[in-house]
């Protein structure tokens, strides 16, 4: 019974860390999920990670919230999404009430602009560290060719063509379960 409790308070702890932690919204909170998630308590490999990842993008909704509502899922089923969920919304939505009155005064605060001029690099390089490491899992998994040809492709979808990003998702997506099921099947004797 320890360790079931256990599970739950470190699921709650990770969860109510990044809740509280991640400023920026979204994007900015999955270092800090993937910190906890693969690194300090080993719950996902870094490629499931990164799946994990890739189907959250691709889904309607705020990413670091079902990035969540997964781990809980994965660890303890239902009660663990809910627990999960709510960990990490909680804390913000409290502080939200919390400071609501005092907006006015802090908007115009050039301490907190400081604040915020302070912490948005740290988010671009916790951002561009990670996008490194994918990249170096996806030149390791697709070759640098295809890895290249992969990052020039979606460069040119979403910058010059101006496609919606779940439109470039999903056109991976797709192209990566046809790849992968063509290789499964040619290692398994198969001809594709």
């Amino acid at each position: 019974m320890k360790a079931i409790s256990g599970e739950y308070m470190q699921l709650t702890i990770a969860m109510f860390r990044t809740g509280i932690l991640g400023y920026g919204g979204g994007p900015s909170v999955i270092p800090l999920i993937r910190h906890d998630a693969v690194t300090r308590y080993a719950w996902l490999s870094d490629d499931e990670f990164g799946e994990t990842l890739a189907i959250a993008n691709a889904l309607p909704g705020p990413i670091a919230t079902k990035m969540a509502a997964y781990l809980g899922y994965k660890l303890k089923g239902i009660r663990g999404a809910v627990i999960s969920v709510l960990a990490h919304i909680l804390p913000s939505c409290i502080a939200m009430i919390v400071l609501l009155s005092a907006v006015n005064y802090l908007s115009g605060s050039k301490a907190v602009a400081g604040m915020i001029a302070a912490v948005s690099p740290v988010i671009a390089v916790m951002l561009g560290l990670m996008a490194y490491e994918f990249a170096q899992k996806a030149f390791k998994g697709l070759g640098a060719i295809i890895g290249v040809v992969s990052l020039l492709l979606a460069l040119l979808l979403l910058e010059v063509l101006q496609l919606h990003p779940a439109v470039v998702i999903l056109l991976f997506l797709g192209y990566g379960t046809v790849h992968y099921r063509l290789l499964a099947k040619k290692n398994k004797g198969g001809t594709p």
